[in-house]
């Protein structure tokens, strides 16, 4: 399968192609890496990358709309929208999406360390809402999108779960 990802506002060609149990050969832009790829929980990938034996925990979450993920690598995270721009060319056919509500959650367990927003606040695309401690790492969490804060769901010091919804934005 090949896929357009944006990782932190960056485009990548991506194809994924299985080779043998829990082993694929990803091609990034142009260059492929083999990779052994095992589930670690819900939201949790491992991953044994190429010849080099390098090893990573990954956590990727459902952020705010189809395509859009959360992934927290090394304790930071970091936005992913795959085949972002056929979903919004798409979304630009069917009316738009102007008026769709966004949402920030929980991109893997954690506590509720700060909000940074409250309801009826306006918001700029990427600001910062809400702090989630996860895995002893503090993680700023984004808006999706420019627009005003409908909701914060959760108190400061509240536990949360894997993809929990923190703050909806209209």
């Amino acid at each position: 399968m090949t896929f357009e990802i944006e990782i932190d506002g960056r485009a990548r060609a991506v194809s994924v192609e299985r080779v043998g149990d829990g082993r694929f050969r990803v091609t990034v832009d142009g260059r492929a890496h083999l990779v052994d790829a095992a589930r670690a929980g819900e939201f949790g990938l491992s991953l044994l990358l190429d010849a080099a034996g390098a090893s990573r925990d990954v956590q990727v979450a459902p952020a705010g709309r189809p395509g859009e993920l959360l992934a927290v690598l090394d304790g930071r995270t970091i936005d992913v929208t795959v085949n972002g721009r056929r979903s919004r060319r798409s979304g630009a056919d069917a009316g738009g999406s102007a008026g769709a509500e966004g949402t920030v959650v929980a991109p893997m367990p954690g506590r509720v360390v700060r909000l940074l927003v409250a309801p009826g606040d306006e918001v700029a695309a990427r600001q910062p809402v809400i702090v989630v401690e996860a895995m002893k790492m503090e993680n700023e969490l984004r808006s999706p999108k420019a627009g005003t804060v409908k909701d914060v769901a959760v108190p400061a010091g509240a536990s949360v779960e894997a993809g929990r919804v923190l703050v909806t934005i209209a």
